[in-house]
């Protein structure tokens, strides 16, 4: 560990939880240099749905370097480019009968959020983005003035503007319908709300704790996108790629977003990629007017192509997410019935999912003691209260059952130890 103490910043963050030196990964497995393996129950924080490694994308992007592929052009055409084009729009957009063009950013998912609402403002010619609490969206400074976390807002250095932030689905509970609240503002001209360019919103708030908008939450919130005409973008970077079941979260809902934006498991190997879809219509930039040097990794179309090819040419692996969703769900609901009915609830959908805790030390000490007995998992939430799980979408039943036991052990002990402390 000398070695990272010594010459990296302390921006660092996640080997903080997690103190080793990790070596080799394969599936949902991480094994570190001394030969310890842990059940990865973060995977690049939902960066690798179709696990460590997959042989089938691995083997696509060997053969493609062992050719002398193209590795970086810039948005120039390469045929690893035309082969992701025509994979996506056959067996992702086509089936759902949506029709978009395909924008390549910078590789992170903040830039294809920068992309979405930059694009936003040119079209409508209006400044102002409503987003949502607790929303997530990146740490650059338009998508960071989008996101709700004090914690990354703080280190912003300068006043992060135009952006109104609004209630999400039950954020003050069932009773309060967020929707009308919303739409008396923007419909009274002395709200002080100014006409939004557009609404971005994250289906299942990732970053935010698992909090899951309901089908109808949703298409109500398209409604007022269309009555007050605002653009409609979803922010699908962490919950998109298969990771509530669908290949998008809002697949099921019977909405049609102006934008959405992906990354993280676009390209399905852990390779920086990051894309904007967007209406046709929309597509009104000037050319290079949104650009960047790494616009479209080579590589990356490679291993996403192979992904969608290997996984979604057919229903059986969403299919299989939404099974093994239901068998983590059920697993958690155990522990909750075990040790905290009053005090702990399972939020999320599919395998983005987690277990509320009272309080973030709670969780941080639940997390401890899952990792020092090899299950890699972290929290999420305001107040980092969730214990949150993301592992890999190809997890086998017998990696799930051991983490849940591991899991399990980990809020007996904590549980216990709080109730012996409240009680002497």
């Amino acid at each position: 560990m000398k070695t990272f103490e010594l010459h990296e910043s302390g921006v660092r963050s996640y080997c903080r939880s997690f103190p080793v030196v990790f070596k080799q990964a394969r599936g949902a497995e991480l094994t570190t240099r001394e030969g310890k393996t842990y059940i990865d129950f973060l995977a690049g924080a939902g960066t690798l749905n179709y696990g460590h490694n997959h042989p089938v994308l691995k083997q696509a992007l060997l053969d493609y370097i062992e050719a002398d592929g193209i590795t970086h052009g810039l948005d120039m055409y390469s045929e690893a480019k035309e082969t992701f084009l025509s994979t996506f729009d056959r067996l992702i957009l086509k089936p759902r009968n949506m029709d978009y063009v395909m924008q390549f950013t910078g590789p992170t998912g903040t830039n294809a959020v920068e992309a979405a609402l930059k694009l936003a403002r040119k079209v409508t010619g209006r400044n102002n983005i409503i987003s949502f609490t607790n929303g997530f969206h990146g740490c650059s400074i338009g998508a960071l003035a989008a996101t709700g976390n004090k914690h990354h807002r703080g280190a912003a250095g300068v006043p992060l503007t135009d952006v109104s932030r609004m209630p999400y689905a039950n954020y003050f509970g069932d009773k309060v319908n967020t929707i009308a609240m919303m739409d008396k503002l923007l419909t009274d001209p002395s709200s002080g709300v100014d006409k939004p360019a557009a609404v971005i919103v994250e289906v299942v708030q990732g970053e935010g704790g698992l909090n899951a908008a309901s089908a109808e939450w949703v298409r109500k919130l398209e409604k007022l996108c269309r009555k007050h005409e605002m653009l409609l973008i979803i922010d699908d970077i962490q919950a998109g790629c298969g990771r509530t079941g669908t290949f998008f979260s809002f697949e099921e809902m019977g909405i049609k977003p102006d934008m959405i934006t992906l990354s993280k498991s676009l390209s399905g190997y852990g390779l920086p990629f990051a894309m904007v879809l967007l209406r046709k219509e929309l597509d009104q930039w000037k050319p290079g007017e949104h650009n960047g040097t790494f616009r479209g990794n080579n590589h990356a179309f490679v291993t996403a192509a192979a992904a969608i090819e290997h996984f979604w040419k057919d229903d059986e692996f969403a299919n299989s997410v939404k099974a093994k969703g239901k068998r983590i769900a059920d697993g958690m609901n155990k522990i909750v019935r075990r040790y905290g009915p009053d005090s702990l609830f399972v939020k999320g959908r599919g395998m983005m999912i987690g277990i509320s805790c009272p309080d973030g030390d709670t969780a941080a000490a639940i997390c401890r003691h899952a990792f020092e007995n090899g299950l890699v998992v972290e929290t999420s939430g305001a107040h980092s209260e969730v214990v949150k799980c993301l592992c890999p979408l190809i997890i086998s039943e017998e990696q799930i059952d051991k983490a849940m036991s591991i899991l399990d052990k980990a809020f007996a002990a904590v549980m216990s130890d709080q109730a012996a402390t409240q009680a002497s």
